[in-house]
């Protein structure tokens, strides 16, 4: 089976003729240990050299199936056919004129398809970034700005980057926090609708969380202090948390009660990941702001913030931009990307992948009490792995399903707050066959714990 999504053409099998990581790999890992800086970390020793589809090949010829996408951002493949041609055509033209500068027509498309794209029909412009951590940072400084207010409120569980401010939004303190501090104030973090570790069960978890969130923000803070309350529709790198459903939408009316700007955080949940193009149209939230990433542009580093025109008009003209934000190769390449996404109905493969994935993985936890709990939607989808007989976190286990996953030629990932959680973000355009085997290399994983 060949590629689903163009490029150069890869074989779509699970191939292992190496130790992993092989000699090439190691001998790349002692270079990279000499010249790069100890704190970039490496999930999988391996160094890549072709990707596409749904496989991964190393530079010692093993071919792994991926379940990861880059940490969610190839949805649409490594090297889709339209994302290379919209891209290299632009890189024929020029790579970069500063759109403070010269602005050009790639940079307007992408904020036009935003416009189209995301939830709600009112009005809406978009600026364009780098990074997912650059969005956020930027959804704030806007929301500040339209609101006259200071406050930004988080969640537990949040992540939202690794800049100064997004490290005061984030909750998890290692590795992300950890030694950097002093951090940005005015930041207020509240209790989230997390289902399987609500204490008084998942039942009542969204009335209780929306209450106890409410209230300190409302005691604590002042909701009219309050610019912004910011949350991920799914919460990712804390484990792949749905907030239990009412939660969401009790937030997003009490934020419009008060004049509070809602930013819907999809960096990591967006462009059909969940099955749907956002995570927040599960609910029929419509959020004022919402900052995107990761799968936009397949690979290539582009970031946005869209939403109401008249808050993304508050900030005076220069006040927000940057450099290479919006560079035109990375815009050309999400036009690309959205293309594809359209052609291929990712949406539609997306909730075919958790068809296929789900019930497997509930399978798995009825056979193995180390998972504690199956979560997720999509192409979006997650274990938390426990010690049996309760809830306890197993970080441990986790770390040690992964590696044997690893060596077994299936790249997959672990996130969670308690480092606790497996998840997986296959590409959308994977073969069927390709997840059917990478759940049966986890299954004999699991196996052999």
């Amino acid at each position: 089976m060949t590629e689903l999504s163009g490029g150069p053409a890869l074989p779509q099998e699970r191939r292992v003729v190496t130790s992993v990581p092989g000699p090439k790999s190691q001998e790349l890992m002692a270079r990279k240990q000499a010249a790069v800086a100890d704190g970039i970390g490496t999930v999988m020793p391996v160094f890549a050299k072709r990707a596409g589809g749904g496989v991964l090949e190393d530079v010692d010829g093993n071919s792994f199936i991926d379940f990861g996408s880059g940490i969610a951002v190839t949805g649409v493949g490594n090297s889709a056919d339209a994302v290379v041609r919209r891209a290299s055509a632009q890189l024929a033209q020029y790579t970069h004129t500063c759109v403070m500068v010269t602005p050009y027509e790639p940079y307007v498309e992408v904020c036009e398809e935003l416009a189209r794209l995301t939830p709600g029909d009112h009005a809406k412009k978009s600026a364009l970034f780098n990074s997912g951590a650059e969005a956020v940072e930027n959804a704030v400084k806007i929301a500040r700005s339209y609101t006259g207010r200071q406050a930004v409120v988080v969640f537990d569980h949040g992540y939202h980057g690794r800049t100064n401010l997004t490290m005061a939004l984030t909750s998890k303190n290692m590795p992300y926090k950890h030694g950097f501090g002093p951090f940005a104030p005015e930041v207020y973090r509240v209790p989230v609708a997390y289902p399987f570790r609500w204490l008084t069960g998942p039942e009542n978890c969204a009335e209780e969380a929306a209450a106890q969130a409410i209230d300190q923000i409302s005691k604590q803070v002042g909701a009219e202090n309050v610019a912004a309350i910011l949350i991920e529709p799914v919460l990712g790198e804390g484990g792949f948390i749905e907030p239990a459903k009412g939660f969401l939408p009790r937030l997003a009316q009490f934020a419009k009660e008060n004049g509070i700007v809602f930013v819907a955080d999809e960096i990591q949940s967006g462009f059909c990941r969940t099955g749907q193009w956002f995570a927040c149209e599960d609910e029929g939230i419509v959020p004022d702001l919402i900052t995107t990433a990761k799968g936009i542009a397949g690979g290539m580093p582009l970031a946005a913030v869209t939403g109401r025109a008249e808050i993304m008009d508050a900030p005076h003209s220069g006040g927000l931009g940057g450099t290479y934000g919006g560079n035109p190769v990375a815009c050309a390449a999400a036009l690309g990307s959205i293309e594809t996404m359209r052609e291929m109905d990712l949406p539609a493969r997306a909730k075919r992948i958790e068809e296929v994935m789900k019930p497997r993985l509930r399978k798995l936890a009825e056979q193995y009490d180390v998972i504690g709990d199956v979560r997720g939607r999509g192409a979006m989808l997650a274990i938390e792995l426990v010690k049996p007989g309760g809830k306890e976190p197993d970080p441990q286990v986790t770390a040690a399903l992964a590696k044997s996953c690893h060596e077994q030629g299936l790249l997959v990932l672990t996130t969670g707050t308690y480092g606790n959680v497996m998840r997986f973000l296959p590409p959308m355009v994977i073969g069927e066959d390709l997840l059917e085997e990478g759940l049966d290399v986890l299954e004999g994983a699991l196996a052999g714990l």
